[in-house]
């Protein structure tokens, strides 16, 4: 059995934000479970080619946009998963972090960051 608090793991900054990878590769579970906080006001262009994700909102907003435009907006109480390795941009309120419980698999090894630049998608 696996007991964890986020108080016990150091956070990685992952880009625009802090993630607790709360289960990663080395717990031998298959899947990866974090507590993810994206900073308020910001971007972030996202692709996952080698991992599935699913995201539910637990506080705070912003919205997911596809690479052809099309907006969702994510409130608390939301999920969603990018069930096709779906390029994205994950887009904060401008006044307050939105905080995700995120789920990946297969797992991560969990010290991936991402590089975020503005001539692509931020891939691991």
């Amino acid at each position: 059995m696996i007991v964890r608090s986020s108080s016990e793991i150091v956070p990685v900054e992952w880009g625009n934000g802090t993630s607790y990878r709360l289960l990663t590769e080395a717990d031998g579970m298959g899947f990866t479970v974090c507590e993810t906080s994206v900073r308020k006001g910001t971007t972030s262009a996202l692709q996952y080619r080698r991992h599935l994700e699913a995201c539910y909102c637990t506080g705070g907003s912003g919205e997911i946009v596809t690479v052809s435009g099309e907006r969702f907006k994510i409130t608390e109480g939301t999920l969603y998963a990018l069930n096709e390795h779906d390029a994205h941009y994950l887009v904060a309120s401008d006044y307050e972090d939105l905080r995700l419980v995120s789920v990946f698999t297969p797992a991560l090894r969990g010290d991936e960051k991402h590089t975020l630049s503005s001539d692509g998608f931020s891939q691991y």
